[in-house]
């Protein structure tokens, strides 16, 4: 690929030769192609011959272009011109749209660059219908979306409104349509950000978890908890950042400790909140032990009961849909991965899956156990299989939710059960103490840098709307101040030689 930028251009243009290609057959104005291992598609601008094209590389950012052939996607275009006037239609009647402007579901810790669609449908609303629709960014933040009875915190932030003054703009269309769009595209980012704890990476994302529940003094409500999550989130960048992607030694350190508190945690099979009530144990007199036996034994029976409960009904009604849902939602998973160039392990596709196939399994079981008990158990009768057939649904049901009790209180006292065998009875004595030892080394660091963070420390309620925006100016001007710094660097080795020719003259 070879940059072209002529000066009449209203965008960077991008001169792609192919080997071997059709281009005039494959390809026509308006589709995009996608090289390997990134999610950004480059838009075809002109079609030159079988083997030249030239691309928009307007939305390029910091792909890096390949050197040597390599395979592409062709991404065909989509007239979505019905579309966008049934939703125009539905925003004029007082409706509500839902989008997921990613373009596409993934599992990553970051958002990926959003779609210009749901900046088009706002300016057309206000165009031809004079509406400003105000434009709600939802956070969903989950760990397990990808099994059954998984828990998600949904959040709400502040409306989006277009400014009317830009209107103009759009309309005129071309490069100032772009720009505006790109504008309001950046806005919903930050919108979208102030809902969601973005990192790097997963194991990151995890560590921060971590460090927010060993630092929390209390427990917290959903809202204090994403808030504080975000707090470390934010902390983190920018404490790479100052230092240019070497943290302090003890940062490292203490990045390391939290790590293998967790790996601890994970091989002993526990959570981070029973730890404490290991401690506990320890310090406890003889009448709390005694309460402690009777809490346990009530535990064993609950457990017992709800699993005694829940056996029949869950073996019979719930467990060959949850079977088939879990693996055939893994095939789905290793090919969506296989397609992908944006998903890390596809588990985003998992729930989705397993949702549709449970909507044809579950009523089609409930036919089969109908006609088995009409032909086999009851007699044929009428009445029986009827009443029979009502109740699945409500014995399913209630075998889920009595299930997950008795799950709950397994997890419980696991902690228990684990100390009858005597290798884990000394990690798990010794856990209490490492616990101790990290929640006064996270809140050290802590107070040692909190004071340099601002009002990321020190305010009570943050506008986190803001702070994303800040942060999107701040990482614009670096990168525009990296691009004039290696054009002067270019610049300067070119003008070095003409010198150093000059020079030569001169001497001869």
């Amino acid at each position: 690929m070879t940059y072209i930028t002529p000066k009449d251009a209203p965008a960077p243009l991008i001169k792609v030769s192919g080997v071997g290609t059709q281009f005039t057959q494959q390809l026509k104005i308006g589709d995009k192609i996608r090289p390997p291992g990134t999610a950004i598609a480059l838009k075809m601008a002109k079609l030159v011959s079988d083997t030249e094209v030239v691309v928009d590389a307007t939305d390029a950012g910091a792909l890096e272009l390949p050197v040597e052939p390599v395979a592409f996607d062709i991404l065909p275009k989509v007239d979505q011109k019905v579309v966008y006037e049934k939703v125009l239609d539905k925003l004029a009647s007082g409706g509500t749209i839902g989008i997921f402007p990613e373009g596409g579901s993934h599992d990553r810790t970051d958002l990926l660059p959003l779609k210009v669609g749901i900046a088009l449908i706002a300016y057309n609303a206000l165009e031809k219908d004079g509406i400003n629709i105000p434009i709600i960014p939802i956070g969903l933040n989950y760990f397990q979306g990808h099994k059954f009875r998984a828990r998600a915190v949904v959040e709400y932030g502040r409306p989006i409104y277009i400014d009317p003054k830009t209107l103009p703009d759009f309309v005129k269309g071309g490069g100032q349509r772009r720009h505006v769009c790109n504008e309001l595209l950046a806005r919903i980012e930050d919108a979208m950000k102030s809902v969601l704890t973005t990192t790097p990476d997963y194991q990151t994302l995890q560590q921060i978890h971590t460090a927010r529940r060993l630092y929390q003094r209390k427990e917290l409500l959903a809202s204090e908890k994403q808030d504080m999550n975000r707090r470390f989130a934010e902390g983190f960048r920018r404490l790479v950042e100052i230092h240019e992607g070497t943290p302090p030694q003890d940062f490292v350190d203490l990045q390391t400790n939290i790590q293998a508190y967790r790996k601890e945690l994970q091989e002993l099979g526990i959570r981070d909140y029973q730890v404490a009530g290991l401690d506990r144990e320890e310090t406890e007199d003889e009448r709390d032990s005694a309460l402690r036996t009777m809490r346990l034994l009530y535990q064993i029976f609950h457990m017992l009961f709800c699993m005694a409960i829940a056996a029949l009904p869950t073996i019979c009604l719930n467990l060959p849909v949850g079977l088939i849902s879990r693996l055939y939602a893994e095939r789905r998973r290793k090919k969506a991965l296989a397609k992908s160039k944006v998903k890390i392990h596809a588990r985003d596709v998992m729930m989705t899956e397993k949702v549709l196939l449970s909507i044809v399994l579950v009523p089609t079981l409930w036919v089969i156990y109908a006609f088995v008990f009409y032909f086999f158990i009851s007699d044929r009768n009428g009445e029986a299989t009827v009443l029979f057939t009502l109740s699945m649904p409500l014995f399913s049901y209630t075998s889920i939710i009595v299930a997950e009790s008795g799950m709950v209180g397994m997890k419980d006292l696991r902690p228990y059960l684990m100390r009858l065998v005597p290798s884990t009875r000394r990690r798990l004595a010794a856990l209490p103490a490492t616990r101790k030892t990290l929640q006064k080394e996270l809140r050290t660091f802590v107070k040692k840098l909190g004071p340099s963070m601002g009002e990321l420390y020190y305010g009570k309620k943050l506008d986190w709307n803001a702070i994303q925006e800040k942060r999107r100016q701040s990482d614009t001007l670096r990168r525009e101040s990296e691009v004039d710094l290696k054009m002067l660097l270019k610049e300067e080795n070119v003008k070095e030689p003409e010198l150093q020719q000059e020079g030569s003259k001169k001497d001869q």
